[in-house]
């Protein structure tokens, strides 16, 4: 009966979080894609807005120099207002961290994006900052943050499930092995995942930045950038929390190339 009574428990659970995830869907309007989200616009912007101040303390709080901080924020607005990014209920704020060592930008859910000094500081152009911010502005729009917490609930919600009816009261350190097994296995769904939002976010960058004046051939040249400090030194941190979904310069190039069939026009920013 409690063998029963377990399997019952865990198809409830299973059921429930498959539920949630599959019939929780939101057509998004700028990528034009049907994404399984469990929360709206509002909450995304509450919850970005809830964790910028500590997210902004970890590098440092916010730079003190207030003339690169205008120069992000005229960039980061400039791009808002010529693309789809502005006409989306995202309240965009756009921060420059006063950490000057590590290299790294974010976006919170909802329109807080952020960049470290240390970051700026290895930029030679306003282009290359529009395409790092047009970049993080790609994962805002593209609902990236609110997709990855419906398909966390879901593992979790999975995992949970597998955990109950895996439970052995004779050997109780099975399901704790099982369970790592399971958390294990969520952790890669994320990670695949995580890559094909880099590959969405670039895509959208590319659109973005010509919109806004900005040649997107210079994301590649902070792709490349990126790739000699990884090898003068520890790998920056953009890289760990941007996952490199393969030759990202290849598809950055691939992406520009079917955007402008033509050639880039001439007159952008460089």
């Amino acid at each position: 009966m409690r063998l029963n009574l377990r399997f019952i428990i865990a198809i409830i659970v299973a059921a429930v979080s498959l539920f949630g995830y599959y019939f929780n869907t939101s057509k998004n309007e700028v990528t034009g894609e049907t994404q399984h989200v469990n929360m709206s616009a509002e909450q995304e912007i509450a919850l970005g807005l809830q964790a910028a101040p500590e997210m902004a303390a970890q590098y440092g709080g916010e730079s003190p120099d207030a003339r690169a901080t205008a120069a992000v924020q005229q960039v980061g607005q400039k791009i808002i207002a010529s693309t789809k990014a502005g006409k989306t209920p995202y309240k965009f704020q756009f921060h420059l961290l006063a950490d000057d060592q590590t290299i790294n930008a974010f976006a919170l859910p909802g329109g807080q994006v952020f960049i470290t000094q240390g970051l700026l500081k290895n930029l030679t152009s306003e282009a290359q900052l529009a395409g790092v911010l047009a970049h993080e502005i790609g994962h805002v729009v593209g609902r990236h943050s609110a997709a990855q917490v419906a398909k966390s609930n879901l593992t979790q919600g999975l995992a949970g499930a597998a955990t109950i009816a895996s439970y052995d009261p004779n050997s109780p350190g099975s399901s704790v092995a099982k369970a790592a097994v399971a958390a294990a296995i969520a952790k890669v769904i994320s990670l695949r995942f995580g890559r094909n939002d880099e590959l969405e976010a670039d895509k959208l960058a590319v659109d973005f930045t010509p919109q806004a004046g900005y040649d997107p051939r210079a994301m590649i040249q902070v792709m490349k950038m990126l790739e000699q400090q990884g090898g003068r030194s520890s790998t920056p941190e953009f890289l760990s929390t941007h996952p490199d979904p393969g030759n990202r310069i290849g598809e950055l190039q691939k992406e520009i190339a079917a955007e402008f069939p033509q050639g880039v026009p001439a007159g952008l920013k460089e």
